[in-house]
């Protein structure tokens, strides 16, 4: 059973084909071979630390109850699959440093909860970081001081 009503001129076929190319609708460049870009980082490697997300905010961090923790000293939460970092950059259970106090590295999740944490090395502390003084902050970066600080 031939489906096909009209043959196909394979000499039409690779006409189009060079005109095409002719054209510049095929691109000769590999694309794989594209430049990927880098996750933005603030390198405090130069003193001695490791690299941080951008955006990632510093505060005072302590655990009360997992997952409840304290952090810049008001209640907070963490998020599901929270992990914390030590200085040497290996997973902390939240139950193994209840009451306390860390100098820390942090990012939110979407919904506000604490997402990743890195408790500082001596040499991580020195590195200047915003604190966070106002909410998801590092999760809306549209967010300017004169709208959040009406009054």
């Amino acid at each position: 059973m031939n489906r096909c009503k009209k043959t196909t001129n394979a000499l039409t076929f690779t006409a189009l084909c060079v005109l095409a190319a002719g054209a510049g609708l095929f691109s000769l460049q590999a694309s794989a071979q594209d430049e990927v870009p880098r996750p933005q980082t603030q390198n405090e490697s130069l003193n001695g630390g490791r690299n941080f997300p951008i955006g990632t905010l510093r505060g005072k961090f302590m655990v009360t109850n997992a997952p409840d923790v304290e952090l810049d000293g008001n209640a907070d939460r963490l998020g599901a699959g929270a992990r914390i970092r030590s200085p040497q950059n290996m997973l902390v259970m939240p139950g193994a440093i209840i009451g306390q106090k860390y100098l820390v590295n942090y990012t939110r999740d979407a919904a506000g909860l604490l997402r990743e944490i890195w408790i500082l090395t001596p040499e991580e502390a020195v590195a200047s970081r915003e604190s966070l003084n106002k909410p998801l902050l590092n999760i809306w970066p549209f967010a300017t001081n004169d709208t959040l600080n009406t009054q």
